[in-house]
This record gives C-alpha cells, structure tokens and sequence, in this order.
C-alpha cells in the first residue's frame, strides 16, 4: 500500500510589481494570460460553454489544454476567481479553484507599484507534487507579468 505524504492543499504566492495597478489590472483577465505567462501559447473564448460566465481554453506550450471557467470578477476590488473544469491531458486530482488579487501600493519604498496574491485551493486528493508544480508555475507566471508590465 502506498503511503500520501500528509500536505497542505493551499498555494499561494505573490509578487510587488514595479507598474501601476492599471497596467498590472489590464492584463488580469482569463483569455490575456497569454499575453504575459510565457508557457501559454495562446488563450481563448470557448464559444457556447456556458451561458452564465466565461470558459477559456489556455494551451499551453507543452500540449497541455486547460478549460478554466471565471467564478468572480470585481473591477471594484481587482480581483477574478477561475476554476479548471476540463484537462487535456486528465488531471490527477479533482478540483481547483484559484484567485488572484491585485492591490495598489499606495506608500512606501514601492509607492505606484502593485501587489499581486495568486492563491489555489485544491480538493484533497491533490498531492505535494500538485502543490509544489502549482507554486513553481505562479512564481514564475508572476515574475513573467512583472517583465511584460516593466516592458510599457
């Protein structure tokens, strides 16, 4: 019988970004990910998925194909919350559900820059090899929209 390593099913991480909150806000949206994270190939409406809220396919640059549904959006508070709801390939865990939240520095050393949190909450069944993938993919997705935002 194998033995699961006991792990947290949370990530979060976060970055300060060296932009102003608008430009860091403006690109904050599920089918412009491919605008600053470098693994993604491209990101796409899918047409006729649901009538309620958006779907987005994001292909990344390995092959992978993710289906992610926005949950919430506020332009007030500067925030989206997605889901995964289909993977090419399958998944080895049930669910996902991640946020991420960006805030205007408003004083300090980092005055104009902008705080940016990239949190997941998975179902139990995910392992620490899904944790650790996930925090190694929003460090470097965060450090790729750092870059693009320094680039205006």
């Amino acid at each position: 019988m194998t033995t699961r390593i006991p792990t947290s099913t949370s990530v979060t991480e976060s970055a300060v970004i060296a932009a102003p909150l608008a430009h860091v806000w403006h690109l904050i949206k599920l089918q412009d990910f491919h605008k600053f994270w470098s693994k993604l190939e491209k990101s796409d409406y899918v047409k006729g998925a649901s009538p309620e809220t958006d779907v987005v396919q994001w292909t990344f640059k390995d092959g992978t194909v993710l289906d992610v549904k926005q949950e919430e959006h506020s332009t007030i508070d500067h925030y989206i919350t997605y889901s995964v709801i289909a993977s090419t390939p399958a998944l080895t865990y049930s669910s996902v559900i991640s946020t991420i939240r960006c805030f205007a520095v408003t004083s300090g050393a980092h005055e104009g820059s902008t705080f940016v949190q990239w949190s997941a909450h998975f179902s139990s069944d995910a392992d620490a090899g899904v944790i650790e993938d996930a925090r190694f993919k929003r460090k470097e997705a965060l450090a790729d929209l750092a870059g693009v935002v320094a680039k205006k």
